[in-house]
């Protein structure tokens, strides 16, 4: 049974958390985003990075401001809003504590195959 599409679900459900993390740190450019993604190893391709920061951007966890680039036209750089990082911080507490969970089931199946 190949593992593939549940690794890629996996990746997509924790896709949120984990751009929004990146852009808490300070305000982000796209390219900067998926530079952090590929260097932690969870690569995004742009089609699927742009679609995802308009939704948080309606949804009011992000918004931008326009800066002039010394290499072409305007560009979008990403920050967090007050509701955002309050919603960051509710998917991070979420997150360590199913990390945690899982870690005991897997910790348990260890020990029954030993």
């Amino acid at each position: 049974m190949k593992t593939d599409k549940t690794e890629a679900q996996m990746r997509k459900g924790i896709l949120e958390m984990v751009i929004l993390s990146i852009i808490s740190e300070k305000e982000a450019y796209p390219s900067d985003i998926i530079r952090a993604l590929k260097k932690s190893e969870l690569i995004v391709v742009e089609g699927t990075l742009y679609p995802l920061l308009s939704r948080l951007r309606k949804s009011e966890l992000l918004d931008y401001t326009w800066r002039e680039s010394t290499s072409g036209p305007p560009r979008k750089y990403y920050y967090l809003t007050e509701d955002g990082l309050a919603f960051l911080t509710k998917l991070i507490s979420s997150w360590k504590s199913m990390v945690s969970s899982v870690d005991r089931i897997l910790e348990n199946l260890e020990k029954q195959n030993e």
